[in-house]
């Protein structure tokens, strides 16, 4: 009879701190290496691309520039129009940094998205939260800003009371909670979607009796990293958009 398939305890599949450096305030953990690390590909990416400079582009500038296209053209025209033209850099910089984070969740021996942790989403989050509130205040002033996010145009007075607060809580609450966990829940489940089919599959590889069966959980295991890294590609997209949206909307002044 087979022995049955032990899969790790939630706690070890979620050790964040499998490799660290340091101690207490200033310990840099797996996680925080990944982030580190994901910020320092983003950089010299960047440089290369940068100094690469040729007419017709090659290599790494190639690969930016043709982000930098997809940036300008999906997400900035479609959400902000010819006036956010000059958040193409950051908004291409923030899907860079988040993308090759979601990315180290199928590269070998690491397997751990740094999004997969809520304490790396949630600064992002709040950054994205920071830059719009103060670009709405900038373009609009103050009173003008909170009037256009909280009193939507044409709606009867008599029902302010009761919207206002809505518009508050969504706009200025829920707004970046739905930003850190979106992109931490989708890079979470799929983290240990993989482990499980992982584990499966080198489970039943040393079982000689269910060899037969084997390419199947392996099969599955395949799809599921390219199902992954399509993922990675669609939260880093999604991320940047909504971060686009809304500047757009606190630029314009628009609900």
């Amino acid at each position: 009879m087979l022995a049955a398939i032990n899969f790790p305890p939630i706690g070890e599949v979620l050790n964040w701190r499998s490799i660290a450096f340091g101690s207490g305030a200033f310990e840099l953990n797996k996680v925080g290496l990944i982030t580190l690390t994901a910020a320092l590909i983003t950089l010299v990416v960047f440089a290369i691309a940068g100094r690469q400079g040729r007419l017709v582009p090659r290599g790494v500038q190639n690969l930016v520039e043709i982000g930098v296209d997809f940036i300008t053209n999906s997400i900035v025209r479609e959400s902000m129009g010819p006036q956010g033209l000059v958040w193409v850099p950051w908004l291409t910089g923030l899907f860079f940094f988040i993308l090759i984070s979601n990315l180290f969740e199928v590269i070998p021996f690491i397997q751990m998205p740094a999004t997969a942790r809520i304490g790396v989403t949630a600064p992002l989050a709040l950054m994205v939260y920071v830059v719009f509130i103060g670009v709405g205040i900038r373009s609009q002033g103050l009173g003008k800003y909170l009037k256009s996010s909280l009193v939507p145009s044409g709606v009867p007075v008599a029902i302010l009371p009761l919207l206002i607060p809505l518009e508050l809580l969504s706009t200025f609450i829920v707004r970046p909670f739905a930003l850190a966990i979106r992109l931490f829940g989708n890079l979470l489940a799929g983290h240990l979607l993989l482990i499980a089919f992982a584990v499966l599959t080198e489970a039943l590889f040393v079982k000689s009796i269910l060899l037969v069966a084997d390419p199947l959980p392996f099969a599955m295991l395949v799809v599921l990293t390219g199902y992954e890294i399509f993922v990675s590609f669609l939260q880093a997209f999604i991320f940047t958009t909504l971060a686009a949206v809304y500047i757009g909307e606190a630029m314009a002044g628009e609900h």
